[in-house]
């Protein structure tokens, strides 16, 4: 009874999300197809709009993937770091369904 004290304190009750977490849910779906119009937009009359400027559009295009990237791949290492420290593992995929 004791071992598992400390795991309802940590937890309050909630367990793992058993496939809903990654990245193709909801939220993505909705950044991608809604919100980023305006971007795929800009992106597009780079390369279709008068005049046309094929080395300046290649490096907006090219400014934009570092910039994602490099918060994509911040905010991954973040989870990962949050999820050890605060919640006892790694996250899904990378370690099992709810409390270890």
């Amino acid at each position: 009874m004791s071992s598992a004290l400390p795991l309802d304190l940590l937890y309050h009750g909630y367990d793992g999300t058993a496939g809903f977490t990654g990245f193709a849910n909801e939220g993505t779906w909705i950044i991608f197809a809604v919100i980023l119009v305006p971007i795929y937009v800009m992106i597009a009359a780079w390369f279709l709009g008068e005049p046309r400027d094929t080395k300046s559009g290649l490096m907006g295009v090219g400014y934009l993937v570092g910039l994602t990237t490099s918060m994509w791949v911040g905010m991954f290492i973040l989870t990962l770091l949050i999820g050890f420290v605060f919640y006892g593992g790694l996250p899904e995929p990378f370690s099992s369904v709810g409390p270890p």
